[in-house]
């Protein structure tokens, strides 16, 4: 592999279900003892990013100014709420905003073998029910300079 700058995306990235699963199962354990949540970069493009997600509890609501999500659940269920307002909410970081709750939002049930899009400006959050994991493979896409 051409390791060089100019070249460094010339290249296939391939990740089997098998594969992301197998990763997960020490990210479950990574969240089981912390917040409930775990993830890893499997690889950073220009734009966009794709990356490695579990979550055994319910997520923050958050707001991406400038970045979409693309989910693809591999395993497991959550709620993924979408619209509505966050209350409170406050900067993380350059168009970056992460609130408690949302308010007046939709809920739409995730299972493996789903897919949704988060556009930017979309408030969103997921819901895990007690004793339930997600794992999705996400993909962060820069829509917005």
């Amino acid at each position: 592999m051409n390791t060089s700058s100019k070249d460094s995306f010339n290249h296939l990235d391939h990740w089997s279900p098998a594969a992301l699963l197998e990763q997960a199962a020490a990210l479950r354990e990574r969240a089981e003892r912390g917040d409930g949540a775990a993830s890893i970069t499997l690889r950073a493009f220009p734009r966009h990013c794709a990356m490695l997600l579990v979550r055994t509890s319910d997520g923050l609501a958050e707001l991406h100014e400038n970045f979409a999500d693309l989910f693809y659940i591999l395993d497991g269920s959550a709620a993924l709420v979408t619209g509505g307002v966050i209350p409170g909410a406050a900067s993380i970081g350059l168009g970056e905003l992460r609130g408690s709750t949302i308010e007046g939002g939709v809920p739409q049930e995730l299972r493996a073998d789903d897919v949704a899009h988060v556009p930017a400006g979309l408030p969103h959050q997921m819901l895990v029910a007690a004793g339930q994991t997600i794992i999705c493979l996400v993909m962060k896409i820069q829509e917005k300079p």
